[in-house]
């Protein structure tokens, strides 16, 4: 029975919110704001993150590849297509589950223990359209950029890592990237961005929303937020991938 309630108070905000998406003026000002906050404060630790996977990726490629009949710039064809695919989207949502997630969870978490969601709809705010509906629409919207920092970064980080080693050089890499190189790539790597948005804006803003039980009742729905955003990214990256690939 309690799984139901859960599930049907997550479809209840999601209703809530999309209900009063047409209510521009209630969240425009927060929606800059968590535009901000999701995407402008979060290229450093993406960037990093994409560069060091970038470059781990291309050594360990290179490892594999021992081959003398395989081409060098096949390395760069490999970790390209799989940063644009795969990891890009992934590392960058997991990274931003417990940054995002967390910051969202704990911000609903505390303005709820504290009466504060209370005292907005006393007043005659719809709570939802001003503090759930802004945090969605900011990770939706933003969430692309990232990916793209992310996978710019990747590239970058296999470039350098690869020319730093002497395991291939730049021109060898961006041939291999050049050659294997589908728009598809990118679409499918948008989508799943978009997707990973919805999952980490969307539990985050329910456990924080819903939460009770004063500091405590706080953490413990910020832990859940993140470690069930974890979860459904990694279910949602199956199940696009096996659909959309």
């Amino acid at each position: 029975m309690l799984l139901f309630l859960e599930i049907g108070r997550y479809c209840r905000l999601l209703y809530d919110a999309l209900r009063s998406c047409t209510e521009f003026h209630t969240y425009r000002q927060n929606l800059m704001s968590e535009m901000v906050k999701t995407g402008i404060d979060s290229l450093g630790i993406v960037i990093l993150s994409g560069l060091f996977t970038g470059g781990v990726l291309t050594i360990q490629t290179s490892y594999q590849l021992t081959s003398p009949l395989v081409d060098r710039s096949a390395i760069g064809a490999i970790v390209s297509q799989s940063m644009l695919i795969a990891l890009a989207g992934l590392v960058s949502g997991l990274v931003l589950a417990g940054r995002v997630g967390a910051r969202i969870a704990t911000e609903l978490g505390t303005m709820r223990v504290s009466e504060q969601i209370d005292a907005l709809e006393s007043m005659g705010f719809n709570s939802v359209s001003f503090l759930v509906m802004p945090r969605m629409l900011g990770g939706i919207l933003m969430f692309p950029i990232i990916y793209f920092a992310t996978s710019t970064a990747g590239i970058i980080g296999g470039v350098l890592a690869g020319s730093a080693t002497g395991l291939l050089t730049m021109a060898q890499f961006m041939e291999g990237a050049r050659a294997f190189f589908f728009p598809w790539d990118v679409a499918f790597g948008i989508i799943k961005s978009v997707a990973f948005g919805f999952v980490i804006t969307t539990v985050s803003s329910y456990k924080g929303y819903y939460a009770s039980g004063g500091a405590e009742g706080v953490g413990k729905a910020t832990t859940q937020a993140t470690v069930l955003s974890c979860i459904y990214i990694l279910l949602a990256d199956f199940v696009l991938t096996a659909i959309l690939l």
